[in-house]
C-alpha cells in the first residue's frame, strides 16, 4: 500500500490556544500584576475545585512541584524514595535534589501502572522507603488505595504524580489529585498536558502544614509580617507561577471537560479501528481504566525491533509518534542504581505513543490508522 506523507507535521501532542486564551493574558498583561498576583490566587482556587483537595500551591513547573513536595515533607539525605521505573526522568530526579537515593519498583508489562504487588515485594526487600511516588501513565491512575495502605504500614509519605491524569477518577471515583489516598499530588502544565499554562505546576494536599510550608519553599523560605516586614525562615527557592501563567491556566481549565471528552472521542476512534484486520493481530492496545483522562494512546508491537521500524515509518511521513518511556534506571545518571524490573522493560521494548490530542482533526488521525496500516501490510 503506497502511503504519501502527510503535506504537514502532526506531533503526537500539542495545546489548543484559541481566543478566549489570548484574551486572557492580554487582559493580565493590561492589569496591574504579571508576576505572582490576584490570578494565581483564582487558580489555585479552582484547581481545589477540581480535584477536591483542600489546598493547592501554584509553581513553575511539574518538576518544582515535585522537589517541594519532598522539600515539604522533610525527605532528605539518608531517605529513600521509592519511584516506578516508567515515568519521566522528574519523578526520581526530585528525590536527588534533597540528597535522597531513589529505588525502582516494577510496572505492569502493558499499562504502565505501577502495581500494589510490586510495591510489595519491594518494599519487603527495601523496607526503609520514607515516600512513596505512585505515577499516573497515559490518564490512568494506580491504585492509589492499595498503595496508600502499603504505605501507611511501611512509615512512608504517598506523593501522588498525577501530571498525566488531571480529570481523571479511579477506584470508587475518587478523583486524581484529589490526595483522598495521598500527602500531596502533583500536576503539570506544560504545553502537551491536558491544561496549557506555557510551563507551570502545582502541589496540591490535604494537610495545612505541608500546604503552609510548600507556599513559603517556593518564595525562597520567607514568610510575610506585618506593613513592610518579612522573615526568611528557611532556605527556599524562586519556584513561583506568574498571572500570565495563571491566566492561561484559568483559561484552559474552563474547557477541561470538552478537552477530556475530545480525547475520549479520538480513543474510540482508535480503538474501533484496531478491532479490524490487520491491526487486531499484530498490535496491542495498552490497557486503560475507563475513568482515564487520556493523555497518551498508547499501542504494542510484538517486538522491539517491530517498534524500532514502525517509529521510523511514521516518522518518514511525517508522523511523529513518540516512546514514552525508557526506564529510568536506564539512563546514564542512574547506571549505578541497581534495578530489576522486567515488567517496565517489556513495556518500554515495545510500546509507542501515537497522536493524541483536542486539536487532532478527524482526518488527521485517519491518515494515522492508514499509516499504521500501511506499515503492517508492508
Amino acid at each position: 500500500m503506497k502511503l504519501d506523507p502527510y503535506p504537514s507535521v502532526i506531533p503526537y501532542g500539542r495545546q489548543w490556544i484559541d481566543d478566549a486564551d489570548i484574551a486572557a493574558v492580554v487582559a493580565t498583561l493590561r492589569s496591574d500584576f504579571v508576576a505572582q498576583g490576584p490570578k494565581v490566587d483564582a487558580f489555585e482556587a479552582a484547581l481545589c475545585e477540581l480535584t477536591g483537595a483542600r489546598h493547592a500551591i501554584a509553581v513553575s513547573s511539574g518538576t518544582a512541584a515535585l522537589h517541594l513536595s519532598c522539600l515539604g515533607l522533610g525527605v532528605g539525605p539518608e531517605d529513600c524514595g521509592l519511584v516506578p521505573a516508567i515515568t519521566f526522568a522528574a519523578t526520581a530526579n526530585c528525590l536527588r535534589y534533597v540528597g535522597a537515593e531513589v529505588s525502582f519498583c516494577d510496572v505492569d508489562p502493558r499499562s504502565g501502572l505501577v502495581s500494589p504487588t510490586s510495591v510489595s515485594q519491594h518494599l519487603e526487600s527495601k523496607p526503609a522507603a520514607k515516600v512513596l511516588m505512585p505515577v499516573s501513565y497515559s490518564g490512568s491512575v494506580p491504585d492509589l488505595a492499595s498503595l496508600s495502605e502499603l504505605a501507611t504500614k511501611a512509615g512512608a509519605f504517598v506523593v501522588e504524580d498525577a501530571a498525566h491524569s488531571i480529570g481523571a477518577s479511579y477506584g470508587d471515583g475518587s478523583r486524581s489529585a484529589s490526595c483522598a489516598h495521598s500527602d500531596a499530588a502533583i500536576l503539570s502544565f506544560h504545553p502537551v498536558k491536558h491544561v496549557c499554562a506555557g510551563e507551570g505546576g502545582a502541589v496540591l494536599t490535604n494537610d495545612e502544614t505541608l500546604a503552609r510550608r510548600v507556599r513559603r519553599l517556593r518564595t525562597h523560605g520567607i514568610e510575610r509580617g506585618e506593613l513592610w516586614a518579612y522573615d526568611q525562615v528557611e532556605l527556599g527557592y524562586h519556584y513561583r507561577m506568574t498571572d500570565l501563567q495563571a491566566a492561561l491556566g484559568l483559561s484552559q481549565l474552563s474547557c477541561l471537560g470538552e478537552f477530556i471528552a475530545r480525547r475520549r472521542t479520538l480513543v474510540e476512534r482508535y480503538l474501533s479501528a484496531f478491532k479490524e484486520a490487520p491491526f487486531r493481530s499484530r498490535i496491542e492496545v495498552a490497557t486503560t481504566d475507563p475513568q482515564s483522562s487520556h493523555h497518551l494512546f498508547v499501542i504494542h508491537f510484538a517486538d522491539e525491533a517491530e517498534r524500532r521500524a514502525a517509529y521510523a515509518f511514521f516518522h518518514r511521513h511525517n508522523v511523529r509518534v513518540q516512546v514514552h518511556y525508557m526506564p529510568v534506571y536506564q539512563h546514564s545518571y542512574y547506571e549505578n542504581v541497581a534495578a530489576e524490573c522486567p515488567g517496565a522493560e517489556a513495556f518500554y521494548a515495545t510500546c509507542l505513543s501515537l497522536p493524541l490530542y483536542p486539536l487532532l482533526r478527524d482526518e488527521e488521525q485517519a491518515f494515522v490508522i492508514r499509516c499504521l496500516k500501511a506499515f503492517l501490510e508492508s
